[in-house]
């Protein structure tokens, strides 16, 4: 049986909404969300925060996830890419005598995710021949049919040859649903790109999608997930 972390990035400083990891989400600290997911799905031996806060470590602690080191202020700002945190946490975590096979990089802002995505997702690595699974979801509209504005202020399309193609006879597209990542942990090491012939997408409705970067990205989330609580 393969050994699993779930890893859940939550770095202090966060511009766009400050201390959003930890703010209050339907009576939550935006993180719990995504650590009770990830307990419930019981998919991973350990669930893992990797953060340079104290008082994030402390909450997440608090949410039943373990803190096994603080991350560097290098790998705490606006540059550092999310590569550069997991293949630092996988350093932490074997230096400390846990080198995992698996591993699931989760967003601590990913409140829709459900326990059934993450051990669904995780499946999909039992098949040979791939290296990650991540979530995913359909464009909502044709990506062939979509407009640029031009500098003179009208539109055009992108790929014109599409103006009259039925939408029925367009390929479906895809995009990455920002949620979560499963991936083998020699790939990345290896820094092995995500996005492969090597990569199965776990498919998520487009309803329980939702960046959240900015204050109109919450105010979204919050109505989101308000009707899917409401719905049942």
């Amino acid at each position: 049986m393969s050994r699993r972390v779930v890893l859940i990035p939550a770095r202090g400083g966060s511009k766009r909404i400050p201390r959003k990891n930890i703010k209050p989400f339907f009576g939550k600290p935006m993180i719990a969300w995504s650590i009770e997911a990830a307990l419930a799905s019981g998919v991973a031996q350990r669930v893992v925060v990797s953060t340079d806060d104290e008082e994030i470590a402390r909450i997440a602690r608090e949410c039943g996830a373990e803190v096994p080191f603080l991350r560097p202020a290098a790998l705490s700002d606006d540059h550092a890419t999310t590569l550069d945190v997991i293949v630092h946490a996988i350093d932490e975590l074997a230096s400390q005598g846990d080198v995992p096979d698996q591993l699931c990089c989760l967003y601590s802002t990913a409140p829709m995710v459900l326990p059934e995505d993450l051990r669904g997702a995780a499946a999909l690595l039992d098949a040979p021949g791939f290296d990650y699974a991540f979530s995913a979801t359909h464009y909502a509209f044709p990506i062939q049919r979509a407009l640029r504005e031009l500098p003179g202020g009208g539109v055009a399309m992108f790929q014109p040859q599409h103006l009259n193609t039925r939408s029925q006879d367009l390929e479906p597209a895809l995009h990455d649903a920002g949620q979560f990542y499963w991936g083998r942990v020699a790939a990345f090491r290896g820094r092995v790109p995500i996005f492969s012939e090597r990569a199965r997408p776990w498919l998520l409705p487009r309803y329980r999608v939702q960046d959240i970067d900015t204050p109109e990205d919450w105010r979204r989330a919050e109505l989101m997930f308000g009707a899917l609580r409401q719905v049942g």
